[in-house]
């Protein structure tokens, strides 16, 4: 069971959620909605969901600051953005502030649903336009002394498409334990420790 909260001001959207996580009670459980950051920074730390859903436009504290904050009280949480800005200012800060993925809210509900699951199997979830624009980052001459291979290269651009490890597997038709090998591999050239952490890397510095 995936343990989920909901961070947005706009009640309908929350609700619609709830209404989403409920039908799949097998697989998920709400179990926190919060109109406003000061509320979920104070309670989600109690609650303790797996993954966290959270608004970047939201009242008072920014779903940023708000995501800052949780991160400080809870390292290991996975926070996806859930918003209608889709630009690269706010996808590199939501990614600096330690976002696992980022999502429009024009997304199906179902394809949430399976970001949730992917985040939670060690993904990066983003919408299809997102990662249009992290991928097309990649274009610039290399600037880095951290050479990485060809298929070290495709699973970064797998992994920068939203994919999980299984899916990475099957689309590059490798085993799941490859992929994993791989992704060692690029933690240690790139000096990070998430796939987060790698995708900004990738951002900041047009590695590709």
């Amino acid at each position: 069971m995936i343990k989920v909260a909901l961070v947005d001001d706009n009640h309908d959207l929350r609700e619609g959620l709830q209404i989403v996580i409920k039908e799949h009670n097998d697989e998920f459980e709400c179990i926190g909605s919060f109109a406003d950051a000061e509320s979920a920074v104070k309670k989600i730390p109690e609650i303790k969901p797996d993954v966290v859903l959270m608004d970047i436009n939201l009242p008072g504290m920014s779903g940023v600051d708000c995501l800052k904050q949780l991160k400080l009280k809870m390292p290991d949480l996975d926070i996806i953005m859930l918003t209608v800005f889709a630009d690269d200012e706010t996808v590199f800060d939501s990614l600096c502030a330690g976002a696992c993925g980022y999502i429009t809210k024009n997304t199906s509900p179902e394809k949430i649903l399976d970001a949730i699951r992917d985040v939670r199997d060690g993904g990066a979830p983003m919408s299809g336009r997102i990662a249009r624009m992290v991928v097309t980052s990649f274009n610039a001459p290399p600037t880095s002394s951290a050479h990485l291979t060809d298929r070290e290269r495709e699973v970064l651009d797998q992994l920068c498409k939203g994919k999980s490890y299984k899916m990475v597997a099957d689309a590059l038709s490798i085993t799941h334990d490859t992929v994993r090998h791989h992704i060692k591999n690029i933690y240690k050239k790139l000096e990070v420790h998430s796939v987060s952490e790698a995708i900004l890397k990738t951002m900041k510095k047009k590695l590709f």
